[in-house]
C-alpha cells in the first residue's frame, strides 16, 4: 500500500519529482553530463547563496561527514552533541582516528556558546556540530557558535551537518561562514536518499592539500579537480542528479524566504496540535527545529497509534535513540504544504479517538 510519508528521512517524493527522474540514461563523461552537472552546481550556489566549492558523491551524508574529518582534522577536534547524531558525527571522527575532545549538552537542549567557552584551544583543528538534531528536534543557533568558535580560535575550521536543516531553515552562510556543510538528497531536497553534498571553503581546500591518509572516494582534492570540470570523481547516480536539478528549480521559482517561511508555519501546526494534544515538543523554547516535530507522547500505545494512521495511508516516525519510547516524531519538510499538514493532524486526531473506543 502506498502512504504518503511525513517522516524524518526518507522523505516524500512527488510525483512530478519522481517523473522528472524518469529519462534515459547518459554516461557520466558525456557533453550531456557534463551540462547536468554545471546546471546543479549553478542553481547550488544561488538557492544556498554561497559561492564556495561544492562537491556532490554517491552515498548517505555520512560518506561526506567522514570525509571532512579526514580532510580537515589531522589530529584533534572538538565535538559538540546534544544527541544521537552528534554523538554520530563525533564517532565518525573518532573512527577515523582522530582525537575528539566532547561537549554534551542534555538531550532536548541546545548547544550555546557559553557551553564552549576555554575549549576551542590553539590545538583545536576544526569544531562541528550538528544544525538541526534529528532524534530530539532541536536546532542550534550556528552563527552564534561559529562567532564564539572563530573568537577563541581564529584558525579553528567550522564544520556542520546540515542533513535535516538545509533547504528548509536558513543557514545564514555569510554569517556563519562555514568551511564544511554537509546534506543530502532525502531530507528537504524531498527526493531518494542516494547523493551526498559538502559545501567547502578556501581554507579547508588549503587544509585537505597538506592532509595524509585522505583516502581516494572523498580526497577533497581529486574532488574539486573534477568538479571545476563539471564532472564527477566516481559514477554518480545521473537519474538521482535530474531530480536534483528539477528541485532546486522548484526552490527557485518558489523563492528560499518563501520555502523558509512555509517550513515554519507547518512546524508552527505540529507544535500547536502537540501542546493540545500530547504532551508538547521535547526540544526546549527557542531551539526548535522546522522541519522534525518531536512529540512527548506520554502513556500513548504508539505503535497501535501509528497502525491506525497508516491503514488511513500516511506514515511518521517513532522516537529514536534514547528517547525512542517516550516521544515520536513527524517530519514536515521538503515539499510537504500546510495542507497537508492539516490533513495529517485530522488523521492522527481520528486515531485518538479509535483508541478510546
Amino acid at each position: 500500500m502506498s502512504r504518503k510519508l511525513f517522516t524524518v528521512g526518507p522523505v516524500n517524493v512527488a510525483d512530478d519529482t519522481l517523473k522528472a527522474m524518469d529519462r534515459p540514461m547518459i554516461t557520466h563523461r558525456s557533453k550531456e553530463y557534463k551540462q547536468l552537472h554545471a546546471d546543479i552546481e549553478e542553481k547550488l550556489h544561488k538557492t544556498l547563496g554561497t559561492d564556495n566549492d561544492i562537491f556532490m558523491v554517491a552515498g548517505s551524508a555520512t560518506v561526506l561527514l567522514e570525509g571532512s574529518a579526514r580532510n580537515a582534522i589531522a589530529k584533534h577536534s572538538l565535538g559538540l552533541t546534544s544527541g544521537s547524531f552528534g554523538d554520530r558525527s563525533i564517532e565518525v571522527a573518532t573512527s577515523n582516528g582522530k582525537q575528539v575532545d566532547v561537549v554534551k549538552v542534555p538531550m532536548g537542549k541546545a548547544v550555546k556558546p557559553a557551553d564552549i567557552a576555554g575549549k576551542v584551544t590553539k590545538d583545536i583543528e576544526a569544531v562541528h556540530w550538528v544544525s538541526n538534531e534529528s532524534s530530539t528536534g532541536v536546532y542550534c543557533d550556528s552563527v552564534a557558535l561559529a562567532k564564539e568558535v572563530r573568537d577563541q580560535n581564529p584558525d579553528s575550521l567550522v564544520m556542520i551537518d546540515a542533513v535535516t536543516s538545509m533547504f528548509a531553515m536558513d543557514l545564514k552562510f555569510k554569517d556563519v561562514q562555514p568551511d564544511s556543510v554537509v546534506f543530502g538528497t532525502q531530507k528537504a531536497l524531498a527526493l531518494p536518499p542516494g547523493l551526498a553534498f559538502v559545501v567547502v571553503s578556501p581554507e579547508l581546500m588549503k587544509k585537505s592539500e597538506k592532509m595524509e591518509n585522505k583516502g581516494f572516494y572523498t580526497d577533497y582534492v581529486k574532488l574539486k579537480e573534477k568538479n571545476d570540470e563539471n564532472y564527477a570523481l566516481t559514477t554518480p547516480p545521473v537519474s538521482l542528479m535530474y531530480g536534483v536539478d528539477y528541485q532546486l528549480d522548484k526552490m527557485l521559482k518558489e523563492g528560499m524566504a518563501t520555502r523558509y517561511r512555509r517550513h515554519q508555519e507547518m512546524a508552527d501546526m505540529v507544535r500547536k496540535w502537540a501542546d493540545e494534544r500530547m504532551q508538547g515538543v521535547f526540544p526546549e523554547e527557542g531551539y526548535r527545529s522546522n522541519t522534525i516535530g518531536v512529540i512527548k507522547r506520554g502513556d500513548l500505545d504508539f505503535d497501535k497509534f501509528h497502525s491506525i494512521i497508516k491503514s488511513k495511508g500516511m506514515e511518521i516516525s517513532n522516537g529514536y535513540g534514547d528517547i525512542k519510547k517516550s516521544t515520536f516524531r513527524i517530519g514536515h519538510m521538503g515539499d510537504l504544504t500546510k495542507d497537508d499538514i492539516k490533513q495529517l493532524l485530522s488523521v492522527m486526531d481520528e486515531a485518538l479517538e479509535e483508541m478510546k473506543q
